[in-house]
């Protein structure tokens, strides 16, 4: 009887120090574990900078130009005088017959929808028309640009929106894209691990990373914002302005510290 109280006593004591040991094990693991994660969660999250100096490779310039009258054959006659002009005075920019193309002619009744006389327009037909240029001859449309007073003077009307009608557009983005990304990125990198240095830890691996929107605008960027009109159905926005823009992209990338 008192061996097998002996023997039961021995039993539940092995069982009591098995569960103690696992405990004590499981214990251990757990905090293992935790540790880890803690350790994986310590990064640093910077942001790279890369940027270009590019040149406008494409030109877009809506020339409108109208007449006013109230007779319509007149109107035609000297619209059509206005068009030759117009392409007269391209040619003499450098600009040749393949780079332009002639807007549809649009006539305006001025009094088609008025009742009484009121509020009369002071000639009843307005003929507007445009000639668009678009070519890569980007310094030659910026200098003919800077010389439409010569159509005033040659009794041209231009549309007053052609002021700052002209587009200069880069097209080249996807060629620099990858050297740019791949800049960004190692300036990503260099703010990191001076981060890392200052703070006594060394860089890890990525944990994250996301690449900016690319952004273009002209190389001396004023306060001005929004779309300007251009010209019928052409909208000048900031990124069109200027012959030189700043091509800029920031990457975020997220960094482990190894200890």
């Amino acid at each position: 009887m008192d061996e097998g109280r002996r023997a039961t006593a021995a039993g539940l004591a092995l069982m009591a120090a098995l569960l103690a040991a696992g405990l004590v094990g499981g214990g251990w693991a757990l905090g293992s574990q935790v540790k880890a994660i803690r350790l994986g969660d310590r990064y640093v999250s910077v942001r790279g900078l890369a940027e270009r100096k590019v040149k406008a490779n494409i030109a877009v310039w809506p020339i409108a130009y109208k007449e006013a009258g109230d007779d319509l054959p007149s109107l035609y006659a000297k619209t059509e005088a206005d068009r030759k002009t117009i392409l007269q005075f391209l040619k003499e920019q450098g600009i040749e017959a393949g780079e332009i193309e002639l807007g549809v002619v649009n006539v305006v009744d001025t009094q088609a929808q008025e009742y009484g006389n009121a509020n009369r327009a002071p000639r009843r037909y307005i003929v507007e028309q445009e000639v668009l240029v678009v070519t890569p001859k980007v310094d030659q449309v910026a200098a003919a640009a800077q010389k439409t007073l010569a159509l005033l003077e040659r009794g041209v009307v231009l549309e007053s929106r052609n002021n700052n009608g002209v587009a200069f557009k880069f097209t080249g983005l996807n060629a620099i894209k990858p050297d740019m990304i791949t800049e960004a990125t190692r300036n990503a990198r260099a703010v990191a691990d001076r981060f890392a240095a200052d703070s006594g830890s060394r860089l890890g691996s990525i944990r994250q990373a996301s690449q900016g929107v690319f952004s273009i605008s002209p190389e001396h960027a004023g306060t001005e914002g929004g779309d300007s009109e251009g010209g019928p159905g052409f909208g000048l926005t900031n990124e069109d302005r200027g012959l030189v823009k700043t091509v800029r992209v920031v990457t975020s990338v997220e960094y482990y510290f190894e200890n």
